[in-house]
């Protein structure tokens, strides 16, 4: 029985581990995508990956030609293109290329997948965002 009952239990989690993968995201960033767009020459890339077992969100931001120092970016979320929506991750690295950990919840991960997630940096000169980038999935 005991034989029978770990048969099950690694079979279990072989299901589990064959169903996780990891899905790629990227992003473009500039200041026509911006909500209201702004026509700053600073531009930026996002790529980032989902770890769908750990829902582990890992990301590297990069950006050049800002206004000025960054002052604020986020992964802000539900929002289609066009539309505004608050903060999802923070990034606390402000310094190019920024890098990061986040651990998701189903419905963050649900909105990401359906490419409902943007990426904003923000400067002095554009406090509401500088340059901004949806998230959309990447081969």
């Amino acid at each position: 029985m005991r034989t029978l009952i770990l048969a099950a239990a690694v079979s279990a989690l072989a299901v589990g581990v064959a169903n996780a993968e990891t899905l790629k995201f990227s992003a473009t960033l500039d200041g026509a995508s911006e909500v209201p767009a702004n026509t700053t020459t600073g531009k930026g890339q996002a790529m980032a990956t989902l770890d769908t077992a750990t829902k582990a969100f890992n990301y590297t931001v990069t950006y050049s030609g800002l206004t000025g120092d960054a002052t604020a970016a986020h992964f802000h979320g539900p929002a289609d293109p066009g539309a505004n929506a608050g903060p999802v991750v923070p990034i606390t690295d402000l310094s190019s290329p920024m890098t990061g950990t986040a651990t998701l919840t189903d419905a963050q991960i649900a909105d990401l997948k359906a490419g409902k997630w943007y990426v904003n940096v923000h400067t002095a000169a554009h406090r509401p965002g500088e340059i901004r980038g949806q998230v959309k999935a990447a081969p």
